[in-house]
């Protein structure tokens, strides 16, 4: 990377960026499973929630990932697309570099579900698959002017609401059990209009039921254990686009921080989706992407990117950023070694640390320490891969 390269670079976005990475690679703290241990302990109960994701309704610190990862793939879009038309790349070649990495970031999707798959697991739920599958539509709506990208976003969260609105909502006499609902779930099941966005009963598992069928599988779809959905795709290429707004403004702005164009738009975005949400219109759940979950955690990821531009870019706290850069600039290597290197880091210091060194604050937080070790591991792989400017770019 070039020294003009590096000046190019927003390094408010790259610190947002490693900081949605860290959360994700932090699920090898496993705060979830240390907190029955400290059953009286406030603490450890919102540490516990805030690594988990909700379980329908609502959002956790976790729900916050994905969201972000995706608004900050449409933030770079306006970047992306500058530094090329400056090199004079022309549009086809644009294109085709933009269908060819949206078929990788769906194939390495797939590729990393299929892990433990005796066969090719097709599952477009996933975050890579879902950008993916968004992306060279969210190349084309950036070369359109600001007003028709809005209007794409109202179009896409309202066809989207109607498709779900216009579907049959599941009856009284519903099985829930046969969709792999357990009996305990009656608390989060929704009722009246909202009933219309219920887990494994709404348009998009009917769709799923079609389409993930068309493939190999060692048995028949039937459901996803989470309520994940492939057409989910559709509102979080809404999420690109309010990136791509953020993007833009940034853009249009420099060297200074449109503050106050973030902060009102965070603001506006997580009103609307609350007003949507508490009138019965659409509920806001992540696991669905909802229209409501789309405004109200873009309005999250607005607010996210106003606090790093203000310590990073106005207060100049640039060294403090630094270890979140370095996982930051190289988003999809962070990504991979979260989803390949476990199990081989954490057998490692097992078998060379032992479990006595593990147990050295008790056996109730020997998953502390081990993740602890873990994750300055994996920081130490990408501050090396950082120290030899090597960046996995799709």
């Amino acid at each position: 990377m070039t020294q003009e390269q590096k000046g190019q670079r927003n390094i408010a976005v790259d610190a947002y960026r490693g900081f949605v990475m860290l959360l994700m690679m932090a699920e090898v703290l496993q705060f979830a499973h240390v907190a029955p241990s400290f059953p009286n302990s406030r603490l450890w109960r919102i540490l516990a929630f805030n690594q988990s994701h909700v379980e329908w309704v609502g959002m956790s610190l976790h729900d916050t990932i994905q969201p972000s990862f995706t608004f900050l793939v449409g933030v770079a879009l306006p970047y992306s697309l500058r530094s090329r038309q400056k090199k004079g790349t022309s549009f086809a070649h644009m294109l085709g570099h933009t269908i060819w990495r949206s078929f990788l970031l769906i194939a390495l999707g797939i590729f990393l579900r299929s892990t433990h798959s005796p066969i090719t697991y097709f599952t477009f739920e996933d975050t890579l698959t879902q950008i993916g599958l968004g992306y060279t539509f969210a190349f084309l709506l950036t070369f359109a002017r600001p007003r028709w990208q809005w209007t794409a976003l109202a179009a896409i969260l309202f066809g989207y609401w109607l498709a779900w609105a216009l579907y049959p909502a599941p009856g009284p006499n519903f099985n829930y059990a046969a969709v792999g609902v357990p009996d305990n779930w009656h608390q989060h099941l929704l009722t009246g209009f909202a009933a219309h966005w219920n887990i494994n009963s709404n348009f998009g598992q009917a769709f799923d039921i079609w389409f993930l069928n068309l493939f190999p599988r060692t048995s028949p779809f039937l459901y996803n254990d989470g309520g994940y959905l492939t057409l989910s795709f559709i509102p979080t290429l809404a999420t690109m686009l309010l990136g791509v707004a953020a993007g833009r403004w940034s853009l249009a702005a420099s060297p200074a921080i449109p503050m106050r164009k973030f902060l009102v738009a965070g603001a506006a975005l997580i009103a609307a989706g609350l007003l949507f949400h508490f009138t019965g219109v659409c509920p806001i759940v992540k696991r669905v992407w909802t229209p409501s979950w789309t405004l109200f955690s873009g309005g999250v990821c607005f607010f996210y990117l106003a606090a790093f531009s203000w310590v990073i870019e106005i207060k100049k706290q640039r060294g403090l950023a630094f270890p979140l850069v370095v996982i930051g600039i190289n988003s999809i290597a962070a990504y991979l070694i979260a989803h390949l290197c476990e199990e081989f880091v954490e057998s490692s210091i097992r078998t060379n640390l032992g479990s006595g060194f593990l147990n050295m604050l008790g056996s109730a937080l020997e998953p502390i320490v081990l993740g602890t070790l873990t994750l300055g591991i994996y920081w130490l792989m990408l501050f090396w891969m950082y120290r030899k400017k090597l960046f996995i770019r799709i």
